[in-house]
């Protein structure tokens, strides 16, 4: 069993708050794709994965854990590939300007962040994400001096649940992948890992994913990030 020297977090959901920082912004995105009708707005949202009963976003549903290629091809499947590619990039500008400014961090993340740190782990995030929206969110967060490397969904040729993020931290690092550990909230998170030979996949709860949807992929499943350290402590000590 290697040691984990180099920790991949997924971004929202695991460092910081989905649903306080993201349901407005999607609301937002949702109206304009339904040209202000409410009614319509909704049924988006409910396509993209809002549960409106439960008031938060399914795991591992398209908003949850997909592109905003992914959202595009939903809301607008009857664009051509052009005026397709130009809302991607507005859906990029918006959600990365946007998800920056109203970026909620999950409690004691930043506190955790830097104890990892200063014990020496390399780390990197990898999201689903435009690369431009996660390196503004970790700055906005004032986390980002930490982080060796950031992989959004257009950084890599195949994003989450492809290995591709994993990979790419390894040559950066110069670690295995039987080194890393890959921590995040959905099974995109688990199957990168597994699919990428992580040394560790940890699933967490504080996103959207559940306990009953983490546990066929997860090697330990955590409340949150920050019993992340602990369980590092224990594993490497064993």
């Amino acid at each position: 069993m290697a040691t984990i020297k180099g920790i991949l977090f997924d971004k929202d959901g695991t460092l910081v708050d989905f649903q306080r920082t993201w349901f407005a912004i999607g609301d937002r995105m949702a109206l304009e794709a339904a040209d202000g009708d409410r009614l319509r707005a909704n049924t988006l949202l409910t396509d993209a994965g809002y549960d409106f009963d439960a008031a938060g976003f399914r795991a591992d549903s398209v908003f949850a854990a997909g592109t905003n290629a992914d959202i595009v091809s939903l809301w607008y499947p009857h664009l051509e590939v052009h005026a397709r590619a130009d809302m991607v990039r507005r859906f990029d500008t918006a959600t990365a300007e946007e998800g920056a400014l109203q970026a909620i961090a999950l409690e004691g993340i930043k506190e955790t962040l830097a104890a990892l740190h200063a014990a020496g782990y390399r780390l990197g995030l990898c999201t689903n994400d435009s690369t431009g929206g996660a390196e503004k969110t970790l700055l906005a967060l004032g986390v980002a001096q930490m982080f060796d490397a950031v992989y959004g969904y257009d950084a890599v040729a195949n994003p989450k649940p492809a290995p591709d993020a994993v990979l790419a931290f390894c040559d950066l690092t110069g670690l295995k992948p039987s080194e890393i550990a890959m921590v995040g909230d959905n099974r995109h998170d688990l199957e990168m890992a597994r699919a990428g030979g992580a040394g560790l996949a940890v699933g967490v709860l504080s996103g959207t994913g559940t306990r009953a949807s983490l546990t066929p992929l997860a090697d330990a499943i955590l409340h949150s990030v920050t019993e992340l350290p602990g369980l590092l402590t224990q594993r490497n000590a064993a």
